[in-house]
């Protein structure tokens, strides 16, 4: 049953390597190598094209498409999917030599490398062709994705012939035409093609959802005769390069893409194309190279961390770390964080509760402003929620499931309709946003709307039982997705209970000291003060499943009672699960898919003595069979805490390399973005020991054995804080010098920019 290490590419602190290529790993490198800026993200596939097995993927955030599903005869089951959509190409080029042209699954080559540099986010490829005409001839392919002008990209293709002087074909060209390979359809109509000196552009619309995608290229380099064309969803110029032996020829293109999502963008979408060819041509290929530079090193200077002892796991967090700020960086308020970002097209590219519950804490503790940017993505579409809560028959706002506009986008009832957990996520998002950062203005303006329609949906969705002396959820589905229909759910019970009266508070505060603000929010919801009475008095009688003999919050009523089932004794060709198992199979024991009462108490520590997360650690961990990737980190967390060391390694040992080494067997249908950042919340929470819901934030670090030290950066109150552990003692201090004050090892320390060095506990040694 334990998942294995499938060990591919070369261990590099800063890099990601791939010597030699191997077409079995063709795909997933295509993942591994995928280059994002949030705006737009393009997989690692070859520019020139490949024939074999390959997913050649280019999305951009918030474009998509939907198809109607069979409508069903039942209210509240969502009849429509929408899905990220495979768009333009705009790398896209053809080599040819003596009638042959380029291609890595038909040509001979040697000398095949491939390199990510982390610090940059230049990827580069090269290899030596070698032409059946007996020509050799060294090719070099470089490109990016701007971080901080997130609509353009860059490439350059070098050529250097190794035992000859003559001439190769190359063409550059945009295109639209790759299918979506779960639709197995191309889904864009193609327009405004054009061709100008040393300058490409072509324009396509989603065939259903409407949306628009213009991408314009300024070529750059030695393409002589150029001849320009235009093909079906396509634009191209083709030309030729003299190349001199032992000589580097270089042709590429910087490229600006542009997208328009809805009617009320189109009139600044129009005038941004008419713009293309001037604002292309304020751009080098070298300026954009070097900003680019820059800005991962202001990246790296505040989030990196270093692992010293373990080169595996040090480049591993260094990949999770970039991709997360590849994925987002909050350049674009009102977009979200698909569960494979923007590398493939698993999960459709839609957003799942996992958004504010594994991703938001990592924007909060490495970029503020991105946090409260992805949040309002669930602002902006609180109208969707809203009528989705009336599909279910409830008040408020009831989040969808899995979404990209907002809308639900799962059609599975028992998911859809049944996890309230998307939306008590949202209220936890806002909660451990405001706490750790101090924005109240953002709850004033936007949360408060947010947290009333949630919490009236929470007082209509549940009901008090026959003698109203409870309240409770009936019928539901918690974090835990193989028991379904079940009552009083802790997870979702208590997330209820806790979101009805951080609203209550939060109403109670706006009112008591922004009176104008208040009378804004009530005319703008209509909230009432018998509906914040109900609220309260629902929170009062909400019910939480606990056995004062044993310790234990029962996961849902009848928990205890199901017939148990030894994981252990599950024959590992019977995994995943889903796929050899009937569904109800799975239902009808005592197993679980991934933490529901030890999610909790990862969320709100600081709620539960020591002994009652041991014991229910050790009684929920032995049922848990990790059919999630999010699962083991909140494990290896507690079990960190518990002092558990070598349990919190074991599940954390696949965490930070879950792509790099393709654990899951799927790294080729993209990344696992959102147990990317469960990896950070494993070594900060976990062995850092970080728990930011008490009055203080606080630290209990411990060292795995086998590492020698390790460190890491958070920013907390406007300010870098500089975390370091070694062996015997561990060290805090401000990069700037402002003063924070801490708890470590439950003692108050106020630290500052002079280092504290504290001795490590003889427990808390791994």
């Amino acid at each position: 049953m334990a998942k294995v290490a499938d060990k591919y590419f070369v261990e590099d602190e800063f890099k990601i390597i791939e010597e030699g290529f191997n077409p079995a790993y063709g795909q997933v490198a295509e993942s591994v190598f995928s280059l994002g800026n949030e705006y737009m993200g393009i997989r690692g596939c070859f520019e020139e094209g490949y024939s074999g097995d390959s997913l050649r993927g280019s999305y951009f955030n918030g474009i998509y498409e939907k198809l109607k599903q069979s409508t069903s005869g039942y209210k509240g089951v969502s009849d429509i999917t929408e899905y990220m959509v495979n768009s333009v190409d705009y790398f896209a080029c053809r080599l040819e030599m003596d009638g042959e042209v380029l291609d890595l699954h038909q040509s001979r080559f040697r000398g095949f490398r491939r390199e990510l540099d982390l610090q940059t986010g230049i990827l580069t490829r090269t290899f030596i062709w070698e032409t059946l005409s007996g020509k050799e001839v060294e090719v070099r392919f470089e490109r990016f994705l701007c971080m901080d002008k997130s609509q353009i990209g860059a490439q350059k293709i070098e050529i250097e012939p190794l035992n000859f002087s003559g001439e190769i074909k190359l063409e550059m060209i945009l295109d639209f035409s790759a299918l979506h390979v779960s639709a197995q359809d191309n889904l864009w109509v193609c327009s405004e093609q054009t061709t100008a000196e040393n300058y490409l552009s072509i324009t396509g619309t989603t065939r259903n959802t409407g949306q628009k995608v213009t991408s314009q290229a300024k070529l750059f380099g030695q393409l002589k005769d150029a001849v320009y064309w235009e093909k079906e969803k396509q634009t191209g110029i083709t030309g030729r390069v003299f190349l001199t032996q032992g000589e580097v020829a270089a042709v590429g293109r910087i490229v600006r893409n542009l997208v328009c999502k809805n009617s009320q963008e189109e009139k600044r979408f129009e005038r941004q194309k008419a713009e293309g060819a001037a604002q292309l041509a304020a751009h080098t290929y070298q300026s954009l190279k070097e900003e680019n530079r820059c800005w991962w090193q202001r990246i790296w200077e505040r989030s990196d961390i270093q692992i010293n002892g373990d080169a595996g796991n040090q480049q591993g967090i260094r990949f999770c770390i970039f991709q997360m700020f590849q994925t987002y960086h909050g350049t674009q308020p009102g977009t979200n964080i698909g569960a494979k970002g923007l590398t493939g097209e698993a999960y459709n590219g839609n957003a799942f509760w996992d958004t504010e519950t594994y991703c938001l804490p990592f924007y909060v503790f490495n970029d503020p402003r991105a946090a409260r940017n992805l949040l309002l993505f669930r602002y902006l579409t609180l109208q969707e929620a809203v009528e989705r809560a009336r599909e279910l028959d409830c008040a408020g706002a009831f989040y969808p499931i899995a979404t990209i506009s907002g809308k639900e986008c799962c059609n599975l009832w028992q998911h859809a309709s049944l996890q309230l957990q998307a939306s008590t996520a949202v209220a936890y998002g806002i909660w451990f946003y405001q706490k750790q950062t101090g924005d109240n203005e953002f709850v004033r303006e936007y949360g408060a709307k947010m947290l009333v329609e949630i919490s009236r949906m929470l007082a209509t969705r549940g009901d008090f039982s026959a003698d109203g002396s409870r309240y409770g959820y009936y019928c539901v589905m918690g974090p835990d997705e193989f028991q379904m229909m079940v009552n009083h759910n802790y997870y979702t019970n208590y997330m209820g209970k806790f979101t009805l009266e951080y609203t209550a508070a939060v109403l109670n505060q706006i009112e008591l000291t922004h009176p104008e603000a208040f009378r804004r929010l009530v005319a703008e919801t209509g909230i009432t003060s018998a509906e914040r009475r109900q609220f309260e008095r629902i929170a009062g009688k909400m019910v939480l499943l606990y056995q004062e003999t044993t310790g234990l919050f029962e996961q849902h009523e009848g928990y205890f009672s199901l017939p148990h089932v030894d994981i252990h004794a599950i024959p590992v060709e019977d995994f995943p699960l889903y796929h050899h198992w009937s569904y109800d199979r799975i239902y009808r024991n005592d197993m679980i898919k991934q933490p529901d009462v030890l999610m909790l108490m990862f969320l709100f520590n600081s709620d539960y003595t020591e002994e009652q997360i041991q014991k229910n650690y050790e009684f929920y961990e032995p049922r848990c069979i990790h059919e999630s990737s999010l699962s083991p980190s909140v494990h290896s967390v507690l079990a960190a805490q518990l002092k558990k060391h070598e349990a919190a390694y074991d599940f954390f040992a696949f965490a930070t390399r879950m792509d790099l080494d393709n654990y899951n067997r799927n790294t080729q249908e993209g990344l696992h973005t959102t147990s990317i950042a469960a990896a950070w919340i494993n070594i900060v929470y976990g062995f850092g020991g970080m728990r930011s819901d008490g009055e203080l934030l606080s630290f209990n670090p411990s060292i795995p054995a086998r590492w020698n030290s390790y460190s890491f950066r958070i920013t907390y109150q406007e300010e870098v804080l500089l975390v370091k552990v070694g062996k015997e003692e561990v060290s805090f201090r401000t990069k700037n010098g402002k003063e924070i004050e801490l708890m470590i090892y439950a003692r108050s320390y106020l630290i500052g920019g002079v280092e504290t060095l504290i001795t490590i506990p003889q427990e808390w040694k791994g």
